[in-house]
């Protein structure tokens, strides 16, 4: 059988550093995820809404966004790179499950704050600590030298 050495005119599609950084995003969360579904210091409740998938990448951008002292709405949606909008929804469902809840802003009667609750502090560790071993599991599949390039060179990307 003979096979075209010659790459097709499209194949850039499939892998360009882009695509292959969304492809290992989107595996990388969705190991946390697995692994905070797995915890037992994750409130039951949300344990099952991870383990049916219920959760997804979407929602951790609260987990990885949201200070501990709380922030506004416009503020945090900035900071996760989306609409104002779209993380009110998401806020809205992270509340209805437990996670944050709106107080008022103690430097602003007019504004409220989005804040960790205790059951979202909770999920705030589990989601520490299954951060913590997703990227233990990628230093063991890449090897160290690998992973340690691949971080600094994200964080030299990312931050220029």
């Amino acid at each position: 059988m003979f096979t075209n050495p010659l790459p097709r005119a499209d194949d850039w599609r499939q892998t360009h550093l882009g695509r292959l950084m969304g492809h290992a995003l989107r595996r990388f969360d969705a190991r946390v995820l697995q692994l905070m579904a797995r915890d037992v210091q994750v409130p039951l409740a949300l344990s099952n809404l991870a383990a049916r998938e219920q959760v997804g990448a979407a929602h951790i951008h609260i987990t990885r966004h949201l200070s501990l002292q709380g922030d506004r709405l416009t503020d945090l949606a900035e900071r996760a790179g989306m609409t104002k909008q779209a993380m009110a929804s998401l806020v809205d469902q992270c509340e209805a499950w437990g996670l944050v809840t709106r107080e008022d802003d103690p430097r602003d009667a007019r504004a409220r704050r989005v804040c960790f609750t205790p059951t979202g502090l909770a999920w705030l560790a589990a989601f520490r600590s299954a951060v913590a071993q997703a990227e233990a599991e990628f230093r063991a599949a890449v090897g160290e030298e690998v992973a340690t390039v691949v971080a600094l060179g994200l964080e030299a990307y990312a931050n220029g």
